[in-house]
């Protein structure tokens, strides 16, 4: 079933660099085109998911991650893989989730979130969002614990210099 929508899209697509919605006016005559950039919709697609609580970030090439870490700025695209046909599109998105979440859940709230924002801002169809975790993050519980550890005085600096 995949294989025949993923065919669709290859026979589809013109351009895979943008989609293409004609303006219509009361007199019904096209007012002119509007073509919607793949970068606008993985964007739109990358913040969307970002924003969804349970989410850590978005997973990203070997080198984006250094180029970020060197100071380039962040690209909220990545992680994001659109596939545009005429007026739809089809979208992955490979992220990294905190540790405890339940991932169907999560995942269908991030599908929702992203359809809902790509096609109420773009006025594409979008066929399906796609999710594929790739990570797990425990960020968020070794600051926790570390949050705990300080309420409760155990900081581990003073064991130190009592220990000298």
């Amino acid at each position: 079933m995949d294989e025949e929508i993923r065919n669709e899209f290859e026979e589809t697509a013109e351009e895979d660099t943008a989609a293409e919605t004609i303006v219509e006016t009361d007199e019904e005559e096209p007012i002119g085109n509007i073509k919607i950039s793949v970068d606008v919709v993985s964007t739109i697609a990358g913040i969307a998911a970002s924003e969804v609580e349970g989410v850590a970030g978005m997973y990203g090439t070997f080198a984006g991650g250094i180029a970020e870490m060197l100071g380039a700025k962040k690209n909220p695209s990545k992680g994001v893989k659109v596939d545009m046909g005429e007026g739809t599109a089809a979208i992955d998105l490979y992220i990294v989730v905190d540790y405890g979440v339940r991932i169907p859940e999560l995942s269908w709230e991030i599908q929702e979130s992203v359809k809902n924002n790509v096609e109420t801002m773009t006025g594409l169809d979008v066929l399906k969002v796609n999710i594929h975790i790739e990570g797990v993050s425990f960020e968020k519980e070794n600051e926790e614990k570390i949050e705990l550890d300080a309420e409760d005085g155990n900081d581990t600096d003073d064991m130190d210099e009592i220990a000298d």
